[in-house]
């Protein structure tokens, strides 16, 4: 069934936003002419958006034909040591620079989203809205770039680790600690908040995935 392609999103936004919510996921096949007919764009830009989304190691060769890459343990976890560091450091320039304004919407944002517990879909989107908006507080736009890629590798894992439960009040807890530390303009204490929170999501998530790997030996 083919889609209007909306006049502000190209190819490539498109597919890796098809990615994000889960359309397309780790291991599926990714074929021009059914994009094409999908986004209602011709297969040329589909072609180039493939391309670059290989050059990003978003998608991988399987024989001939290109598959949403998956990420392995150490991928995993050279990516949230990563993110981390960028994260923890966005919140330490965010506590220096962010705006009246910009500290009142992320204020908003761990207020509102609350509302989103029971939601693990609603609530991923909504916290990486959260994270975009101390990526934005930074006011550093490299920072936000080397983030956006980050961001988009994150878009290659299965699940969601805000479906875990509990795990959804744990991170609107450290969330409201973030902003309370920006807000006091506590750079360091802004830093380590963030990081601490990367570093519990990373645990949420292999305890997740151990849990899985043992189900599937059991079902075995």
């Amino acid at each position: 069934m083919s889609v209007v392609r909306p006049s502000h999103k190209d190819a490539y936004e498109l597919i890796l936003e098809a990615i994000d919510v889960g359309v397309y996921r780790p291991g599926d096949r990714l074929v021009e002419s059914d994009l094409a007919e999908r986004f209602g764009v011709s297969r040329t830009p589909i072609r180039e958006a493939l391309q670059r989304l290989e050059t990003q190691s978003l998608l991988t060769r399987d024989g001939r034909s290109l598959i949403v890459a998956s990420l392995d343990h150490n991928q995993l976890a050279e990516l949230y040591v990563v993110r981390a560091e960028l994260e923890g450091l966005a919140a330490r320039l965010a506590a220096q620079h962010a705006t009246i304004e910009e500290i009142q919407v992320l204020r908003d944002m761990v207020r509102t989203d609350a509302d989103l517990i029971n939601n693990p879909s609603a609530l991923s989107r909504a916290n990486r809205r959260f994270h975009k908006q101390i990526h934005l507080a930074s006011h550093n736009r490299y920072l936000v770039q080397q983030l956006d890629l980050v961001h988009r590798s994150m878009a290659l894992l299965a699940s969601t680790s805000l479906a875990v439960d509990g795990r959804g009040e744990t991170a609107l807890a450290e969330h409201s600690a973030i902003v309370e530390a920006i807000e006091a303009r506590d750079s360091d204490g802004a830093h380590d908040a963030l990081k601490a929170h990367i570093s519990q999501a990373f645990v949420t998530r292999l305890r997740h995935d151990s849990h899985d790997v043992g189900d599937v030996d059991a079902a075995e």
